[in-house]
């Protein structure tokens, strides 16, 4: 299995990104995937996820200004950030599970966003 994200880059304060992320090794669309963030001397923190069926959840910091999407013809997760903050600085990463399992145990190498104020 593999999941690699592009899109990152640096930005200024109130800019959007997309990120994507593409998936091969996997049954995509039994998968549910998300997009989680670290920030230096913080754990990975949750950002948003999408399940096969479409059902989609937000961290409440990025709810309205963050669009998660996938695309299962691509096998492609995608996160449209918009009106950034400095405090959505982080590195991101896409992760993979099957539903009903708690954990997500597949990881992309991650891609580093920078919001400048």
């Amino acid at each position: 299995v593999q999941l690699v994200e592009s899109g990152g880059g640096s930005v200024q304060a109130g800019g959007s990104l997309r990120l994507s992320c593409a998936a091969s090794g996997l049954s995509f669309r039994r998968y549910t995937m998300a997009w989680f963030r670290q920030s230096p001397g913080k754990e990975r923190e949750f950002v948003a996820a999408i399940t096969w069926s479409g059902n989609i959840d937000y961290t409440d910091s990025v709810k309205g200004r963050f669009t998660i999407s996938r695309d299962g013809a691509k096998n492609g997760v995608y996160l449209q950030m918009n009106s950034l903050k400095p405090e959505d600085t982080a590195v991101y990463y896409c992760g993979a599970k099957e539903p009903y399992v708690g954990s997500y145990y597949y990881w992309g190498q991650g891609t580093q966003v920078t919001v400048s104020s």
